[in-house]
């Protein structure tokens, strides 16, 4: 008979949530997580990994002065498919467009034409604006399985710890 206060959940999984509740992330359950209109957690299908809902609404919140434009294009750069790549070189060009943001081209008002700016995708000067939620039970499909990691960590929609 096996006993529920020695289980993973109770000895690792739960204490981790709380851990990271009192470090100030939301924190919710996927296990009954529904999909479509009004989603647990704005995913469409379980092929999803980016948390597309919350990761525009951090860029339109740190980048307030770029057009719509702009945002779309960067959700599109953050999430293109990578894995022609190295995994290193993936890596490593995620880690730079997070840390240094990402270069869009806008209408230059001032002398017409375009120009470049960066948009930012984390705020680093001030963590407590940005956007974190611990996710149990995330469920991923992908070409060959379905995974379901017991821990997701998100940051501004993108999954930055399992």
């Amino acid at each position: 008979m096996s006993n529920r206060a020695y289980s993973e959940d109770q000895l690792v999984e739960q204490p981790a949530i709380g851990l990271f509740a009192a470090l100030g992330w939301q924190t919710v359950s996927a296990m009954e997580e529904t999909f479509g209109a009004g989603s647990t957690l704005g995913r469409e299908t379980k092929g999803e990994v980016v948390l597309l809902e919350r990761l525009r609404a951090a860029l339109g919140k740190f980048n307030p002065a770029l057009p719509p434009e702009a945002i779309s294009n960067a959700v599109d750069e953050l999430t293109r498919d990578r894995s022609a790549m190295s995994l290193e070189a993936a890596n490593r060009e995620l880690y730079r467009l997070l840390k240094e943001g990402i270069p869009v081209s806008v209408p230059d008002r001032d002398h017409g034409g375009q120009k470049t700016e960066r948009l930012r995708v984390v705020d680093w000067e001030t963590p407590a604006h940005n956007d974190f939620l611990l996710v149990s039970q995330f469920s991923v499909t992908g070409a060959l399985y379905t995974c379901r990691p017991d821990l997701v960590g998100f940051v501004n929609g993108l999954p930055w710890l399992v």
